[in-house]
């Protein structure tokens, strides 16, 4: 609210309350001002000389609605919030702090930045670029499915929440509590672009350089590039709910696009919830990831392209009943560059959707500390003779381990490992490991996998009931809380 309105407001009620005193209302203690005017009746005793004491009027004005913050516009109320909307591009700075009574909505595509290109020492001169920081506890709203924001390549996202307050971007009808455990696709999601290497170049174009760049699924934006170390920001206790959009057929807004991000760029602690189409898909890049939960998902939660070769560990999958596609899809190009994603201590738990894993083409994936459950009737399945997998310390429990047989690829992978393992699953609560998963040795040296990895000494997410990383900012885990 604006000061003028704030003078408005006192000056109206400082004559209200003038108006009642003139009326002769107000506290039964209170002399009225008329009190006087007429002479008494003979039998009255007089006046008293000092006349008794009053209660001074307030000195403050009563408090008023939030305020939008600067740069956002405020567009009305949702479910008695007051909501600010973001610009459609943000250029320079830009804060949305936690307010309560407030809530944030994007309307259509929204911007941070203009693309800046693929060159990171030599930027697009005529582009802008834009910085997004958001305050633990806020939440982002999006009312349809052409909903979305993007980071541009050159610009970035600051979202850090913590395991209290996490940042929430989420649906108009999630604010408005309609939501049940099957609501999807009702708004678009995050897209993230960077600069690092990709390997969908157009023409001569080699991975690694500035002209190696392509156009991200769904949205008109860019990514790749020559920075592999490149840094589009922070997402930290982050969670995307009720997110998806077929722009196209088979073009569609994922939960988070994670395109040609650079490994300057933090990813942890993160969820995807009920997205309509891929939780997170990495579209090339370098960028590691920790931390990270996929809850009811209606097509594959992990899915990797481009040629990403980063890194996940302490991941957490859960399908729900009513839908789920894969639980990991791992594609490319053809050699030679292809994908090499490294996942460690990562949980599967599938509905029976699908065949859990499915590596496409071009894809070599290393799993490290795994535990894959209720895939259908697969765990694992090799769709390319240029895809293959490296297994270590991973333990399968679906109707059949493997989709080609005992004698197929994906059985010849998985024996060439060491300390691999098949049998019933015992996981409890759902997803923390029991007798079985426990007893697998973790594999020693991830640090030797990917620097970004922590030796461990259990396989799988959650190694028991005293590891709560996924406590506090997650929903969906243990209920229908969502």
């Amino acid at each position: 609210m604006a000061a003028s309105s704030n003078t408005k407001t006192l000056l109206m009620t400082l004559t209200a309350a003038l108006a009642l005193s003139a009326c002769g209302g107000g506290s039964d203690n209170v002399a009225s001002p008329g009190e006087g005017a007429f002479p008494p009746p003979p039998s009255s005793t007089p006046p008293p000389t000092t006349p008794p004491p009053t209660t001074p009027p307030p000195t403050t004005p009563p408090p008023t609605a939030a305020e939008c913050p600067t740069g956002t516009t405020d567009v009305g109320e949702v479910a008695g919030l007051t909501n600010c909307q973001l610009p459609s591009r943000i250029i320079g700075e830009l804060l949305l702090p936690q307010v309560d009574g407030l809530v944030y909505s994007v309307n259509g595509r929204t911007d941070v930045g203009e693309d800046m290109g693929g060159d990171a020492a030599n930027p697009a001169p005529q582009a802008r670029k834009g910085t997004l920081r958001i305050e633990p506890g806020v939440t982002v709203f999006g009312s349809a499915g052409a909903d979305f924001l993007m980071v541009n390549r050159g610009s970035q996202i600051f979202a850090e929440g913590d395991a209290a307050n996490p940042i929430v971007f989420t649906s108009r009808q999630s604010v408005e509590g309609t939501t049940d455990v099957d609501s999807i696709g009702q708004w678009g999601g995050l897209v993230l672009l960077g600069r690092a290497a990709i390997s969908t170049c157009p023409g001569t174009a080699q991975p690694g350089t500035a002209t190696c760049e392509a156009q991200v699924e769904g949205a008109n934006g860019y990514y790749g590039g020559n920075a592999n170390d490149d840094n589009t920001g922070v997402l930290k206790y982050v969670r995307v709910m009720h997110s998806g959009f077929e722009v196209l057929p088979d073009v569609e807004l994922n939960g988070i696009t994670l395109a040609g991000l650079g490994s300057g760029t933090t990813v942890e602690y993160v969820q995807v919830h009920n997205s309509s189409d891929d939780g997170f898909e990495w579209f090339g890049g370098t960028v590691n990831a920790k931390y990270l939960v996929g809850t009811g998902n209606d097509d594959d939660t992990f899915d990797t392209d481009s040629g990403y070769r980063g890194g996940i560990q302490f991941g957490l999958i859960l399908q729900r009943a009513g839908g789920g596609d894969r639980m990991n899809e791992m594609s490319s190009q053809d050699l030679p560059y292809r994908s090499m994603p490294n996942l460690a201590n990562v949980t599967f738990v599938g509905a029976g959707h699908d065949n859990a894993i499915v590596l496409n083409q071009g894809t070599l994936v290393g799993y490290y500390n795994a535990v894959v459950t209720g895939g259908a009737p697969a765990c694992v399945e090799f769709q390319s003779d240029t895809t293959d997998g490296v297994f270590h310390s991973t333990y399968l429990s679906c109707d059949v381990p493997f989709a080609g047989g005992a004698s197929g690829r994906e059985a010849a992978a998985f024996n060439a490992g060491t300390n691999n393992a098949t049998g019933a699953s015992t996981l409890t609560g759902g997803f923390i490991n029991g007798a079985n998963e426990a007893a697998v040795p973790a594999y020693a040296g991830l640090a030797s996998v990917n620097a970004a990895f922590a030796d461990v000494d259990y396989i799988g997410a959650v190694k028991d009931a005293g590891d709560t990383w996924w406590q506090g900012w997650t929903c969906g885990l243990t209920a229908d809380d969502c």
